[in-house]
């Protein structure tokens, strides 16, 4: 099973979160586990307090490292878990871009450790007492980590074996070998004028996996030359 930790200071975000989809079907076949922490929980001040301003000045309000690092260490003597089986992740902008091959890789983990940063981001000294990893979901601000943990946590679930019905829906689609997933139709052959490429109910096999294979190749370097020239 794997287990995955979000650390927060929204944790009432994630409330409706698992009723839905991959995550909720993780859950109910007991392949995931998936637990929220109020990082305020763990801070040493009375008031709650979990930010600071920044030394040396500028704007905003800085995460301190005493409650992030408590967290951790928390859920780390909780799991009792192998250490190349955990990885802790910082969701950032600065950030590795979240891709496909990531996902494939968290999902062989046994515990997930998410830090869902806020304001003007956290004190430096975190990433080397406790950071693993850290990820961005792509080049652009978000108020928090929230979102981006959502998003590492519904990629990372459907690839558990047994959440997804097929396998094959897993293998076909986007970014899986390095190209866009091919178009995809369903009834009726004709709406409007447009009709269903005829390859696709002439019931012969080899030519719908050849006209996929094209059609992949085709699409991808249409809309994504960069990941067809990377891979390809």
């Amino acid at each position: 099973m794997l287990k995955i930790d979000v650390i927060t200071i929204f944790p009432n975000i994630f409330d409706n979160f698992t009723n839905f989809g991959v995550i909720k079907e993780g859950i109910n076949k007991k392949l995931c586990d998936l637990n929220i922490y109020n990082l305020r929980e763990f801070t040493e001040d009375k008031h709650k307090k979990v930010d600071d301003r920044p030394y040396g000045g500028g704007a905003g309000m800085i995460f301190m490292v005493q409650p992030i690092d408590s967290a951790v260490r928390h859920i780390k003597e909780k799991n009792k878990l192998k250490i190349k089986l955990q990885k802790t992740i910082l969701l950032t902008p600065g950030g590795d871009k979240l891709k496909q091959n990531t996902l494939k890789y968290l999902s062989g983990m046994e515990n997930l450790i998410l830090i869902c940063g806020r304001y003007e981001g956290v004190d430096e000294r975190i990433k080397e007492l406790a950071v693993d990893m850290e990820i961005s979901i792509g080049d652009f601000i978000l108020t928090g980590g929230e979102i981006p943990a959502m998003v590492l946590i519904d990629g990372v679930i459907r690839l558990l074996e047994g959440v997804v019905g097929k396998k094959e829906s897993l293998i076909n689609e986007s970014f899986e070998n390095g190209l866009l997933e091919y178009p995809q139709y369903t009834r009726p052959e004709s709406y409007k004028g447009l009709n269903v490429p005829d390859v696709l109910i002439s019931g012969n096999h080899g030519k719908i996996k050849k006209w996929r294979e094209e059609k992949s190749v085709e699409i991808t370097i249409e809309k994504r030359p960069d990941l067809f020239d990377k891979n390809h």
